[in-house]
């Protein structure tokens, strides 16, 4: 028996490289409505990107599997998987009015604790000007089953990211240095 293989967990997704995150929030923890401080991340999956979202749903499914009876609670019957919040959501019906969300798919996946950054020679990233909301990455994410407060469904937790290559950023703030980069003054002193 080889005691190196690595255990196989159905719930576990490491998404393709040419997954972009939004609203990345992986630095340091912050608490939306009073509630616990989480480290956050919007990953945007292109739906040409068949392999990471047939995982993604794979995984869904095998977590839903295996939170059967935390989300039958004290009903008679596991809701259907449908009826459920489902972390895997289409950017072009939920974010029309969003261009980075165009013919993609999202999560969004959170942690308590702080992921792992590396980069793509897994070496640790420790400059925060290098990930941002625009980078493009591969995530590893973990599906579980929730029932809480009468909210059922399937929730994604974010356990590390690697950064690929940059991207334009997103939000609408620039660099300093492509802010900086003309030759002109603009009139500065003007």
């Amino acid at each position: 028996m080889n005691i190196t293989a690595k255990q196989i967990n159905p719930m576990k997704v490491i998404t393709g490289p040419d997954t972009r995150w939004s609203f990345a929030n992986v630095w340091e923890p912050k608490s939306i409505a009073g509630g616990t401080p989480k480290y956050s991340v919007s990953l945007i999956v292109p739906k040409s990107d068949t392999k990471t979202v047939a995982k993604v749903r794979s995984a869904i499914e095998a977590a839903y599997q295996e939170g059967a009876a935390k989300l039958k609670g004290n009903g008679k019957s596991v809701p259907p998987l449908a009826s459920i919040r489902n972390p895997l959501r289409d950017g072009d019906i939920e974010r029309p009015d969003d261009s980075a969300y165009a013919s993609a798919y999202f999560i969004n996946a959170n942690a308590t604790t702080a992921p792992g950054i590396v980069d793509v020679d897994r070496n640790p990233i420790l400059s925060r000007s290098e990930v941002y909301s625009g980078v493009y990455g591969r995530a590893s994410i973990s599906f579980y089953a929730f029932n809480s407060n009468g909210n059922k469904g399937i929730a994604c937790g974010l356990n590390n990211l690697q950064k690929v290559h940059d991207g334009e950023p997103l939000g609408g703030k620039t660099s300093a240095e492509s802010d900086f980069a003309t030759e002109e003054d603009e009139d500065f002193l003007a």
